[in-house]
């Protein structure tokens, strides 16, 4: 079975519309996100991409560095079309749980994107991804820096650029590099839920309002800052235990 595209929460780069501005835009946004990282991939590295998806960065982190790289995703579809899409020498998908996951060997570079703002314990789930990083790697991760949970059924908590960094303090991470980007919200196509993905947006968001409104004044005063846009930060940290 394939994924679902019609989810703000799966990206399958080959199904997307020609017409479906938003996931191009997004995609845009995930490659260059995934090209961060690899830099931090040294010749021959051994790379986790944890929270994979399809597998589409899996392969580029690989590709880039020569190295080898374990894909690994909660959606058993998904890693069935990245084992069927994006496989090679290389380049293995396996179904696991982030915070269950174990490797003794450890990896040279972890990568974990958009993903801490779907558990309920993000503090723990990061600090498990820098324990799977061997002293001298690299952590690459990123959260949305604006509000998400308000329109995002699927996400858990928001988070500020501190409160992002702040995850990892009083660890053996150092940060070394940042990636800071800005998607702008096209917001007649989101009231209108006019592409296929916005149709997994919150439903009734006006009801969401009444019981949260602590994330109605999240919403306001970022939409006051920034306008209709939504921030993403990456952080590079290198292991220094």
């Amino acid at each position: 079975m394939d994924p679902s595209t019609d989810s703000l929460e799966r990206l399958v780069p080959e199904a997307l519309d020609a017409d479906d501005s938003t996931g191009l835009d997004t995609l845009a946004l995930h490659l260059a996100r995934y090209e961060f990282a690899a830099r931090f991939a040294r010749s021959g590295a051994r790379i986790l991409d944890m929270a994979c998806g399809v597998g589409y960065g899996t392969r580029l982190l690989a590709d880039r560095s020569s190295g080898s790289a374990l894909g690994v995703d909660l959606s058993e579809e998904a890693i069935s079309h990245a084992r069927r899409s994006y496989a090679r020498e290389g380049v293995d998908f396996a179904v696991a749980d982030a915070l269950e996951f174990g490797e003794p060997a450890g990896y040279d570079l972890v990568v974990s994107l958009e993903t801490v703002e779907h558990v309920d314990d993000p503090v723990r789930l990061m600090r498990r991804l820098l324990e799977l990083v061997r002293p001298g790697g690299v952590l690459v991760a990123s959260v949305p820096t604006t509000p998400s949970t308000d329109v995002n059924p699927h996400h858990q908590s928001d988070f500020t650029r501190a409160s992002f960094r702040a995850m990892l303090r009083d660890t053996p991470a150092r940060e070394i590099d940042q990636l800071f980007q800005v998607q702008r919200v096209p917001i007649g196509g989101v009231l209108m839920r006019s592409e296929k993905r916005m149709a997994d947006m919150r439903p009734n968001l006006l009801a969401y309002y009444a019981t949260h409104p602590g994330s109605l004044l999240r919403r306001l005063a970022s939409t006051l800052r920034h306008g209709f846009a939504n921030h993403y930060l990456t952080l590079a940290w290198r292991h220094e235990a």
